[in-house]
């Protein structure tokens, strides 16, 4: 019941009703609110959380010939402090220059803010520090795609598996014998994706314990699977099935980001609830959700004959890419909305970090939709 649950659960849930979620509601897009049923009671007024007014893109005039996003089903940001994340995305760039990672593209870099993704995604944290760290660690994942698939200086698909083997004995650190570390070191220092996935890790560990980097590892081992089974479809020309290309965004999603929400804001998720089967099927079906988010965004900036759900959905069920990404939308909006009700059911039974996890995790989709609806990245200067 309600009462069982301390003032800041209750200002989180809202929602579905079911076991052990009575009377909770989680945040909801104010655009598209769901409508509780007739016998359902309101949820006290204290109980509904702040929000700030969504921001979407302008929508693009008639007969502009760009394609029309529609509005999806997701939690608006908890929190926008728009000098906080200027810090983070100065400082982020400083780093960047200073590793060398899109040398050439800084100003470009500094256009699509990624310093604000992580203020808005972690609302719990104010420190500009720990989101540096955050911002840090996801600048290096994206740094994988910028560099070595869209944009890079060479962007063979038959060269990702090396180099991806390469970037995994940096992320789990390597010890080999000393005759052959001095070579493998020369590579690191030559090659700016490494010493930003070095230098991305190195920072974390001040915040972040064994077990919280370990995470991260595993994710990031996933996330590199995922890059490789793209690749083989780039080299190949083939276009994967619906239901494939799913499967692949089980593993080349936002988990490497995702899995930080607990360090970022100074507490651990305990390892038996992580590890839960019931935390982990919502923990992937808000990651899978969340990158159709992107891929849906992201539709302005893609080559048409890039892999992502619109595409594949146009290619399988001969229709155009604008009815594509209605039918992508789709997909979204029903992932989503089981999220919202496995979160309150998980945060309802679970103990009280467990509580804040999916907190953090609802208020992190929220806030990377924000910043998918509004960053240059997406939508241009």
């Amino acid at each position: 019941m309600i009462e069982d649950f301390d003032v800041s659960a209750l200002r989180m849930l809202r929602g579905p009703t079911g076991l052990g979620t009575a009377a909770l509601r989680l945040p909801t897009d104010p655009g598209r609110q769901p409508q509780p049923a007739a016998t359902q009671p309101a949820a006290p007024e204290q109980s509904a959380p702040k929000q700030s007014a969504p921001e979407p893109a302008e929508p693009e005039p008639a007969g502009s010939g760009r394609l029309h996003i529609p509005e999806l089903y997701c939690p608006d940001a908890e929190r926008d402090d728009p000098a906080l994340g200027e810090l983070v995305n100065e400082r982020l760039i400083e780093w960047a220059a200073e590793i060398g990672i899109f040398e050439g593209r800084l100003e470009r870099l500094r256009t699509h803010n990624f310093g604000r993704l992580f203020m808005l995604a972690h609302p719990g944290c104010d420190d500009p520090d720990r989101l540096l760290i955050a911002a840090r660690c996801g600048l290096a994942e994206w740094a994988v795609d910028d560099h070595w698939v869209d944009e890079g200086e060479d962007t063979d698909p038959t060269l990702l598996a090396p180099r991806l083997a390469m970037a995994h004995a940096v992320v789990d650190p390597v010890r080999l014998p000393p005759r052959y570390m001095g070579r493998f070191e020369e590579v690191v220092a030559s090659e700016p994706v490494l010493r930003g996935f070095r230098s991305a890790l190195g920072h974390l560990e001040e915040i972040a314990s064994a077990t919280q980097l370990a995470r991260l590892r595993h994710e990031l081992a996933v996330m590199f699977v995922g890059y490789g089974q793209e690749a083989q479809w780039r080299s190949s020309g083939r276009r994967p099935a619906v239901w494939e290309y799913l499967l692949h965004r089980y593993e080349n999603a936002f988990y490497p980001c995702m899995v930080l929400i607990d360090p970022v804001d100074g507490y651990e998720l305990p390892a038996h609830e992580f590890a839960d089967a019931r935390v982990r099927r919502v923990y992937l079906y808000a990651g899978v959700a969340n990158v159709l988010l992107n891929d849906i965004y992201s539709m302005h900036k893609e080559d048409p004959t890039d892999t992502n759900l619109p595409t594949v959905i146009a290619a399988e069920e001969n229709c155009s890419l604008q009815e594509a990404i209605h039918r992508a939308a789709q997909i979204h909006d029903e992932m989503m909305r089981t999220v919202e009700a496995e979160c309150a059911a998980l945060a309802a039974l679970g103990s009280p970090q467990l509580r804040r996890y999916v907190k953090g995790l609802w208020n992190w989709m929220g806030g990377s939709k924000r910043w998918h609806a509004t960053s240059p990245r997406y939508h241009g200067a």
